[in-house]
């Protein structure tokens, strides 16, 4: 066997109503006055509101710094570090989804004072130590409450991420009922993404492992298992504690065999577009996995076992049957339908080679010319396969874009709801 490392959270607490416990969780950890960082939908859907009150029952004080956006940029980092030095916080709780836990990774140990946001950038770069920190995921997708990974944006259209396992929370706590306000299209797009969590670190080419390995066929039998049900009964807290648990696992598993080409090539889309990630990832996958499919024929046969129900035979069923899950959640299917321009093509293909840290991941390699490739199959889509209208997917895209690291406002749920109905009559 070759040697290997694995590190992930150790303190990881799961049920329902486990977010009621944070101020003891607060008092085991020596935080008297925390900074909770989360997003303005969670605020808008009073979701704050009770993991607020459940901290305060341990704590002196609690600070907020509510304005965590999609892509979260330096500035936004540099905000919330404002407003924890203003409070004096003495530990960190990041909730939502993957942008305001990455806030609160960064923001952690930037509050030491020992490091600048730029000296983190890169791998194993952060050196100084950091303050307590508490990661509460409220969509299965990121799994960034037990990856050591924060992600941030640097310019107009390019990110940088860090890695360290400084990174790693104290402690996780998964609570699936605060993921039972989240609208359908969110919680598709983020079960895609986790499934590709799972898919890319079972075949990562440079540190796939047994555990990963294990993890990662888990992950996808719990999110492929339970999709589908939470998109139909949103309100079944047992299959959105599966999609929840299945998130983790599966960002346990590509902490330690990193991800590959669906992010590598999703990244400039959301740079660009300001497309969520989940939606990127969709977008990419289908086209990753006929590319890699020649050299991973015997992993995808394997991951195809566990999922519910396979569309057909091979490596090409199991690729349709993410496209049919992909197309029955409502989502584009194409970058065309997404309004990507055609003439841009050429620039994402250029700017997914600066994702190299991702690429070298990837079991079959991918050049400029290749990439190129990759993205006009995306562009062009699989036409004549059980296709909703485009129009669905292009509505789905606007509420989409008009989101807030993941999640949406009360009066867009409701029109996205309307829109559910709509689409189940037809």
């Amino acid at each position: 066997m070759t040697a290997f490392q694995f590190n992930t959270v150790s303190d990881l607490r799961v049920g329902a109503g486990a977010a009621q416990q944070l101020g003891a969780l607060c008092q085991q950890l020596g935080i008297t006055k925390p900074l909770i960082v989360t997003d303005p939908g969670l605020v808008q859907i009073g979701l704050l509101d009770p993991v607020r009150e459940s901290v305060a029952r341990g704590c002196d004080e609690v600070s907020v710094f509510s304005d965590v956006t999609a892509d979260p940029s330096e500035s936004v980092v540099e905000a919330a570090l404002h407003t924890l030095m203003t409070a004096s916080a003495d530990g960190v709780i990041g909730l939502g989804g993957g942008s305001s836990m990455d806030v609160a990774k960064v923001v952690a140990v930037l509050a030491t004072g020992q490091q600048s946001l730029p000296e983190l950038y890169g791998v194993d770069q952060v050196t100084s130590e950091r303050l307590p920190l508490v990661l509460i995921p409220t969509t299965a997708g990121t799994g960034s409450e037990v990856t050591p990974v924060a992600v941030i944006t640097t310019g107009a259209t390019t990110k940088a991420g860090i890695s360290s396992a400084r990174l790693l929370p104290d402690v996780a706590v998964l609570d699936p009922q605060l993921t039972l306000g989240l609208p359908p299209h969110v919680s598709a797009m983020t079960g895609i993404d986790a499934m590709v969590h799972a898919i890319e670190a079972f075949t990562s080419k440079v540190k796939k492992n047994p555990i990963s390995d294990t993890l990662a066929r888990r992950a996808l039998q719990l999110l492929a298992g339970h999709q589908r049900r939470v998109l139909s009964h949103p309100n079944d807290m047992a299959a959105r504690e599966a999609m929840l648990l299945g998130a983790t696992l599966a960002g346990q598993a590509f902490a330690n065999a990193p991800v590959a080409a669906v992010h590598a090539l999703a990244y400039p889309l959301g740079g660009h577009y300001h497309m969520p990630h989940g939606l990127s990832n969709a977008l990419m996958l289908p086209a990753v996995l006929r590319f890699n499919a020649p050299v991973c024929e015997a992993l995808y046969l394997d991951l195809a076992t566990l999922l519910p129900q396979p569309v057909g035979p091979g490596v090409e069923g199991f690729v349709v049957w993410f496209e049919q899950l992909i197309a029955d959640a409502g989502l584009p299917q194409s970058l065309s339908d997404a309004k990507v321009p055609e003439q841009d093509l050429p620039m994402l293909a250029t700017d997914a080679m600066q994702q190299q840290r991702l690429l070298v991941n990837n079991p079959v390699t991918v050049d400029e010319s290749a990439a190129l490739a990759l993205y006009r199959s995306a562009w062009e889509g699989r036409v004549g396969q059980t296709d909703p209208p485009r129009q669905v997917g292009r509505i789905f895209h606007f509420f989409t874009l008009s989101s807030h690291a993941g999640q949406i406002t009360i009066s867009m749920a409701i029109s996205i709801m309307s829109l559910i109905t709509l689409i189940s009559i037809r």
